[in-house]
């Protein structure tokens, strides 16, 4: 089969590997589409660390299953599927309490990392274990069901921050992430959504899936907070971004007994005004993946309450992947989710 095989840092090329073969439990799917994340990007260049070459990359996707491994029951040869990005045991006790995203054994698809080695969906087949893999509705298209993944990550995100009809919050980046968690918001009712990024593009796109206001984070955020929320500050703030000065502008910007939900993690450290943390009383949460979101995720897909299609910015074949993934790290103006189909070389 043809894969885009990270060969080494920085150099993406297509490669003839075996088809995966598939173990009990397991189930093959050919990959439709399968979208370039933003964590890729960074295993791309060596800076995340978790994407040791050469490795095949490559964790939101979509597709059809070709065949089927012993044991596995209630999905069927043909069957339009998208899967889980993490793989998770089902028995440890972080999975018996529905907390498969920190689970013991817990790998990624399309990661390598010094515990373990797991690749992704880059390919024309991938082999998955059954119990990560959800049926596709057949109103979804593969392009779209490819941003599934993304779009988990911010319902788990929101669930966390547990807002009610007459929340106020802001979202900090309004990158893929951050973009999906302005929809997810909106859907569940929040009344007041603010959402501060450096690019101007980005903020229009805010405003378009649902931002009720925009603000360029190259001004004082927590000011311009302020004077929208009568000095109160927000309810909720969702840190999309993951360095130093988001984290901060996000704990400045909540009220007294706010909440801060950390998603972005770029920064792997970062000083915290603790002061403001303690005597404010924030609850600092920190959101990691998903956690059995994806019903959820299709039915906001379906019903229309989350668009994605206008945050795709190209459908490409797998060939072109290489190009892509260069004009991704070089931080070309304007581009969002570029979706990769395996089936086109």
């Amino acid at each position: 089969m043809k894969v885009l095989l990270l060969s080494k840092y920085k150099r993406l090329e297509i490669a003839d590997l075996p088809v995966p073969t598939v173990g009990p439990g397991e189930v093959l799917v050919r990959v439709a589409a399968c979208g370039i994340c933003g964590s890729d990007v960074h295993g791309y260049d060596g800076s995340s660390g978790r994407r040791i070459p050469p490795i095949v990359m490559g964790h939101e996707a979509a597709g059809t299953i070709d065949a089927i491994g012993s044991g596995v029951a209630g999905l069927a040869v043909g069957d339009r599927v998208t899967f889980d990005s993490t793989i998770y045991c089902g028995t440890c006790s972080y999975c018996r309490r529905g907390e498969a995203n920190l689970c013991d054994k817990r790998q990624v698809l399309g990661v390598s990392c010094g515990d373990y080695r797991r690749a992704g969906a880059f390919a024309e087949f991938v082999a998955v274990p059954s119990r990560i893999v959800y049926r596709l509705p057949d109103t979804i298209p593969f392009e779209e069901a490819a941003m599934l993944e993304a779009v988990s990550v911010a319902i788990h995100a929101v669930s966390l921050a547990q807002v009610s009809a007459n929340s106020s919050a802001l979202v900090l980046g309004a990158g893929m992430i951050g973009l999906l968690i302005v929809q997810v918001l909106r859907a569940a009712g929040c009344s007041q959504i603010i959402v501060a990024d450096i690019d101007d593009s980005r903020l229009k796109l805010a405003e378009d899936v649902g931002a009720d206001t925009t603000l360029s984070a190259k001004l004082d955020v927590a000011a311009e907070v302020g004077k929208l929320t009568g000095g109160a500050g927000v309810d909720v703030a969702m840190e999309a971004v993951g360095k130093a000065d988001s984290v901060r502008a996000s704990i400045e910007s909540v009220r007294k007994g706010g909440t801060v939900v950390l998603v972005g993690n770029i920064a792997p450290e970062v000083i915290l005004p603790l002061q403001k943390v303690v005597t404010r009383q924030i609850r600092l949460q920190g959101s990691c993946a998903s956690a059995g979101e994806y019903p959820r995720a299709m039915e906001l897909l379906a019903s229309g309450a989350i668009q994605v299609k206008n945050l795709i910015t190209a459908v490409a074949p797998l060939a072109d992947g290489p190009l892509w993934f260069e004009r991704l790290h070089t931080r070309e103006p304007n581009l969002m989710k570029v979706v990769l189909r395996p089936g086109d070389l």
